[in-house]
């Protein structure tokens, strides 16, 4: 009888133990977080949190590329300054209107300043002239051509007739036919010296008529122009008489 009892009482307890075990391993009830869900709701955290920082560097980045598209078509506006020879950058525009010593000048200086770059490929194209003479030929070249293009825009904007200077009198500094006939066929030093004779007369010429339009001109521009050319072309004066009493 004691014997089993003894086993019975082994079963039961053997069988409780077994529930226990069993009990342990019960998943957790509706509405109790696990360990899992821990670690899923960690991870979604982390996933929104990443999206939202992209979100934020996106935007950052959009911005300050639309700043600096902003800063660069600003910067394409503004001009560097020109190296306009003999003219200043900063002159004032010509105006729509001008009265006729305006029209007179700027008529009358284009082919003035065209004979004085003829006269300059003339001496040029010779192989025997002092390089002193040479180097201002060039700078009269380079200093009038500018100058003859600004002009014609202004005849256009003012609506003139670009030919009324063709009629200008010897008077004026310009040299005739026979006179440039005369440079063609010089050579050395007598071309030197023709040249600069010649020349020192074109440009006196020249300094009449600027100074006529500073005297009498409305233009801004004009005028501007008119005393920029009489400030240099009186130095070239004084450059061409050192020269030919060195020469």
């Amino acid at each position: 009888m004691v014997g089993g009892r003894a086993r019975v009482a082994a079963a039961l307890s053997h069988r409780s133990l077994h529930t226990s075990h069993v009990m342990t391993r019960r998943p957790a009830s509706r509405g109790q977080r696990t360990p899992l869900d821990d670690r899923r709701a960690s991870s979604t955290t982390l996933e929104n949190s990443t999206m939202k920082n992209r979100s934020a560097a996106t935007a950052a980045f959009t911005l300050a590329a639309l700043l600096l598209l902003t800063g660069c078509t600003g910067g394409a506006q503004e001009t560097m300054p020109g190296m306009d020879h003999g003219g200043d950058s900063s002159a004032p525009p010509a105006t729509t209107s001008a009265t006729d010593a305006d029209v007179m000048f700027a008529s009358m200086m284009i082919p003035h300043h065209a004979q004085a770059i003829e006269m300059s490929d003339v001496l040029l194209a010779k192989g025997d002239i002092d390089e002193r003479v040479t180097e201002l030929a060039q700078g009269i070249k380079a200093a009038q051509q500018p100058e003859i293009d600004r002009m014609q825009q202004w005849l256009e904007d003012w609506g003139a007739d670009s030919s009324d200077g063709d009629a200008m009198q010897h008077g004026d500094g310009m040299m005739s036919e026979d006179d440039m006939q005369m440079l063609a066929n010089a050579s050395g030093a007598e071309a030197e010296q023709l040249f600069l004779s010649q020349m020192i007369q074109h440009h006196r010429g020249a300094v009449d008529m600027a100074q006529a339009e500073i005297d009498n001109g409305s233009d801004a521009a004009a005028i501007a122009l008119a005393k920029t050319i009489v400030e240099a072309q009186m130095a070239e004066i004084a450059q061409m008489e050192q020269l030919q009493a060195t020469l």
